[in-house]
């Protein structure tokens, strides 16, 4: 098969699943454990991880096709932490990945190192009620937690989405990580966030369309009125950058690595630019379905709530765009043009 056959299946195969997965009845908050055990068996679960470590070794030009249908359908599963965060920062520490989804938790922790103990609080951890592990990363070192042995107390995102409170007190898996990891694990974050925000915003404009198509006002349809089109038409725009930039910054990963130059110029890009449009598409689709929008009953709270939420974790579009700044003066003149372009 040709590489555009192999997008187009993946494409095909991940849409199916996601939107079988939702259903026609009225969507749960909490995890989606029929919808991960699907992904685990596609092997969708841990697609970028190499196969040592139950992944599929596949690239993050099709993370990309994977993370924006998950997006769009407003999946309850943590593939972003699993297979980006979680999955790759214990595989870097050659700590075994326990079976099931796992989550990444951030924060400050008093930790032992010389009896492998830790204690301490950890907030809005993503998923941790329904972890296999909780992973770490503390200074140079990665922390591995068997949920078992922790105190967790729900909480959730505007979206709903888990956002746990972990309480920490008791023995830890420790292994050492060189000191670049952290810089690597806060791009994997922005761009894994950044997928799923432009699926997200595809899906917020696909339900406004359908809506205005179907809502009838003053004997026509709303979507035959100019001002709804050129609405609609301003969030198409907003949609279509958002997923240039998610997508350019997914394949200058797979190219040239998290420390390229190139990379981080993508990747800190794409986390603003898709918040930005984030923002634009939900007050957009909002207005086309008017005050129907807004009801907890109606399917569009689950895409514009993750556009909501998703736009401000993993950094806003204020710290990265201090990072654009600083890699273009740090260039100088003559690399802004390849920046830009991701060409030498």
């Amino acid at each position: 098969m040709s590489t555009s056959e192999i997008d187009t299946a993946l494409s095909d195969l991940a849409e199916s699943v996601f939107r079988d997965a939702r259903g026609d009845g009225e969507p749960g908050t909490g995890f989606d454990a029929a919808l991960w055990s699907t992904l685990d068996e596609a092997g969708l679960a841990r697609l970028t991880l190499p196969a040592d470590a139950g992944g599929s070794e596949a690239t993050f030009a099709d993370a990309a096709v994977v993370l924006g249908a998950a997006g769009a359908h407003a999946a309850r599963v943590p593939l972003v932490e699993t297979d980006l965060l979680a999955g790759w920062l214990l595989h870097t520490a050659g700590i075994a990945l326990p079976a099931g989804p796992l989550t990444l938790a951030t924060g400050d922790l008093d930790i032992d190192r010389t009896v492998n103990r830790a204690s301490g609080v950890l907030h809005r951890v993503p998923w941790a009620r329904a972890a296999a592990g909780i992973v770490m990363l503390a200074g140079d070192h990665v922390l591995l937690f068997d949920p078992a042995d922790v105190a967790i107390t729900d909480g959730t995102n505007v979206a709903e989405e888990p956002r746990d409170t972990v309480t920490v007190d008791g023995a830890i898996i420790a292994s050492s990580v060189d000191e670049q990891v952290g810089a690597e694990l806060r791009l994997r974050a922005a761009l894994g966030r950044s997928l799923l925000l432009a699926g997200a915003a595809r899906g917020a404009l696909a339900a406004a369309v359908h809506y205005a198509g179907e809502r009838v006002q003053f004997g026509r349809a709303i979507g035959k009125f100019q001002a709804v089109q050129q609405d609609l038409a301003r969030a198409a725009a907003e949609v279509a950058a958002a997923s240039a930039a998610a997508e350019s910054a997914a394949r200058a990963a797979t190219q040239h690595g998290f420390a390229a130059p190139e990379s981080r110029f993508a990747i800190a890009a794409a986390k603003s630019r898709t918040g930005e449009a984030a923002g634009v598409v939900a007050r957009i689709a909002h207005q086309v379905h008017g005050a129907i929008g807004f009801t907890r009953e109606h399917d569009l709270r689950l895409t514009t709530t993750r556009l909501w939420a998703w736009r401000d974790e993993d950094g806003t579009e204020a710290e990265w765009n201090e990072l654009i700044g600083g890699l273009v003066l740090e260039g100088g003149a003559d690399q802004l043009w390849p920046l830009i372009t991701g060409s030498p």
